[in-house]
């Protein structure tokens, strides 16, 4: 069995979201805050060994005003059904694919309701609602008039009269649904965590040795009845030893200890008749293992260090499998096996040096292979694992078609995005190849910065720090408080991104080149030699013509014809030469326009005109076959005191905006 969707209603910033799931690892990605702890919380909140835990709090913040749209109608006499459709509910809809238990149902069969022999999908609903019969019990003290007393008053209703109730639904009938014991549900599918905090770097004290902590949930999983025979083997072998200190602990420590003990009759106290007190000690196994063994790491000629000797991204990683093991013994000594194991792991990444991290995400499909393979006779471990990162490496590594993409929207919801869905298209796979091909070896952070800058070249990316610094001054924004990602592309690969960027929803500044070149016909053939943009008749920049969707040589006119908005398209934006203000000329290139920006420093202030762009289109000819990386180092280091062009203003102005139109700051 394995999960192919989740759909999440209500719970936290999850309002309403859907998600479908790999059948080996699904990554989620996104910015902090964005809802990729909540997706597994829900889990843990509806499947806790101690009974669901949902509460008040857990509700999304925007569907707290539907408690007081219900509240206006049972104050006006409505039905009772029409009240309950406006109540909020947390719900958690999962849709199963069973094709391989087609043979052996065991506790899936409660969940199959459909008599469609072809069909190997069920839904199981999870609802967090408000108890039959309560309607009047829930809001007959509500008060919206004190607004601190009603929401006091509603969190106790909630907690009160709300309950979990489970359904099987028929995914070709959503009318079709049977309310089933919730202790089908927790029969059904197992699910763990492995958080972020993991205790790791405490360096009181009072460390903890997380592996030993462990070890003890193992043992417990070993212990019991239906753990497979080898593994109960080793936990017997456990007890036997236990068993024999358990022996000598009654009868020569006991006596020892009792003689510590005083009588009661030495305190005088009346009442007290019993003259005698007596000991005895018990040895709890799991306890042993948990509190009072540690791990070691074994050197030569029996020379061990404790586990906390270790490095942090060592002690992490062996932490993390540690677990995933303990979850493995533990879906094996269920009574009843279930069908799903769903494992959550959070920021893997903590102290892991970068190649660990790919070679992490890379083995959980070989891990889970080898304890089916070693451990579990072969068969299925019925396992999917989620992983949330802030890593790029790990993101990077992960093929489209598992990754997930978290979006918080103004703060209060989150949105769910199926990276593999978007570029599945024969349409877009030349872009979807040269993407992943090019994140894998970039690294670049796209999918957890607040904005970013894509640009062409080194010159751009060595002097974009000074002149993002120089723009925040004299234009008052505030650029170098956000989270920014710069990428290299270069001109002839920007279009690549375009969709990527649109699918990210991600506030980007591309920066290129106009690249003027003219058309020249020849005898046997058409040229386009590089020109100054005067005497330019097309653009040679494959990103512009993609843009503006042309292909080829575009017209150069035309591409500087355009206006601001036209630049514009969904949460881009594409800045070009444009005529500095100065002299009224245009650049073909970043460096003709920083020459033309600040002609001063490169001894061209008695030109003007033709003469002037000749002369500047020369120098950065010159510069392009000496060093451009030299240009921009000097210009960054040595000689700051220059203009940003006026291109890169108008962008990083336009980057600095919120969704609004204004600057940080601004009201």
């Amino acid at each position: 069995m394995k999960i192919k969707s989740i759909r999440i209603k209500n719970y936290r910033l999850l309002k309403d979201v859907y998600m479908t799931l790999d059948y080996g690892t699904t990554l989620i990605v996104g910015r902090n805050n964005t809802g990729k702890t909540s997706f597994a919380e829900i889990f843990r909140s509806f499947l806790n060994p101690a009974g669901p835990k949902v509460r008040y709090e857990d509700f999304n913040q925007s569907c707290l005003k539907m408690f007081e749209i219900a509240l206006e109608k049972f104050s006006g006499s409505a039905e009772d059904k029409d009240i309950r459709a406006l109540m909020p509910t947390i719900e958690l809809e999962l849709r199963i694919d069973y094709k391989d238990n087609e043979d052996d149902f065991g506790v899936l069969g409660d969940f199959i309701i459909d008599l469609d022999d072809s069909l190997f999908e069920t839904c199981v609903l999870v609802s967090y609602q408000l108890k039959d019969g309560k309607i009047k019990d829930f809001f007959q003290t509500l008060d919206v008039t004190d607004r601190k007393k009603y929401f006091s008053d509603l969190r106790g209703m909630i907690n009160e009269y709300y309950e979990p109730v489970i359904y099987a639904i028929e995914p070709t009938n959503f009318k079709n649904k049977v309310r089933l014991e919730f202790s089908s549900f927790k029969r059904l599918i197992l699910s763990g965590l492995i958080n972020a905090q993991r205790g790791l770097d405490d360096e009181t004290h009072s460390e903890r040795d997380v592996l030993g902590k462990s070890l003890g949930n193992i043992f417990k999983s070993a212990n019991s009845s239906g753990a497979p025979e080898a593994f109960k083997e080793k936990s017997e072998e456990i007890n036997q030893v236990v068993e024999a200190l358990q022996e000598k602990v009654d009868t020569d420590f006991q006596q020892k200890v009792k003689n510590l003990l005083p009588t009661l009759n030495i305190f005088g106290y009346p009442g007290l008749q019993d003259p005698n007190l007596s000991a005895a000690t018990e040895l709890n196994v799991k306890s042993l293992l948990e509190s009072n063994t540690r791990v070691f790491y074994e050197g030569d000629d029996h020379f061990t260090l404790p586990e906390t000797y270790n490095g942090l991204g060592v002690r992490n990683l062996i932490f993390i499998l540690f677990r995933i093991y303990e979850y493995f013994r533990e879906y094996q000594t269920q009574p009843t096996p279930p069908k799903g194991h769903l494992i959550f792991i959070e920021e893997p990444e903590a102290h892991l040096h970068p190649q660990m991290q790919e070679v992490f995400i890379r083995q959980l499909g070989e891990i889970v292979k080898e304890f089916q393979i070693q451990l579990n006779d072969g068969n299925t471990w019925p396992v999917q694992f989620v992983v949330s990162t802030h890593s790029s490496h790990i993101a990077n590594e992960t093929d489209f078609s598992k990754v997930r993409y978290f979006l918080s929207k103004s703060g209060k919801e989150t949105k769910v995005k199926d990276l593999g869905a978007e570029f599945c298209s024969d349409e877009i796979k030349i872009d979807k190849e040269f993407l992943h091909k090019y994140l894998t070896l970039t690294k670049c952070d796209l999918y957890f910065a607040d904005r970013a800058i894509l640009i062409e070249g080194a010159t751009e990316r060595i002097l974009l720090p000074e002149m993002i610094k120089k723009s925040d001054k004299v234009n008052n924004l505030s650029l170098r408080r956000k989270y920014l990602s710069v990428v290299e592309i270069g001109g002839a690969y920007a279009h690549h991104f375009y969709k990527f960027i649109d699918f990210l929803e991600l506030k980007t500044l591309f920066i290129t080149d106009l690249d003027s070149v003219r058309k020249t016909i020849g005898e046997k053939s058409t040229k386009y030699p590089a020109s100054i943009v005067s005497k330019g008749t097309h653009s040679s920049n494959v990103g512009l013509s993609k843009w503006f969707g042309k292909d080829g040589y575009s017209d150069l006119e035309d591409i500087r014809s355009k206006n601001e908005v036209s630049k514009m398209s969904g949460s881009r934006y594409i800045a070009f030469q444009v005529d500095e203000n100065e002299n009224g000329l245009c650049g073909r290139s970043f460096e003709d326009a920083f020459i033309l920006a600040n002609i001063n420093l490169f001894e061209l202030d008695g030109l003007h005109g033709d003469e002037l762009e000749q002369a500047v289109f020369d120098k950065a000819k010159e510069i392009g076959n000496e060093s451009k990386a030299n240009l921009a180092i000097e210009f960054a280091v040595e000689k700051t005191d220059w203009v940003v062009p006026k291109y890169i203003r108008d962008g990083l102005e336009w980057l600095d905006k919120d969704d609004s139109g204004n600057h940080e700051g601004e009201q």
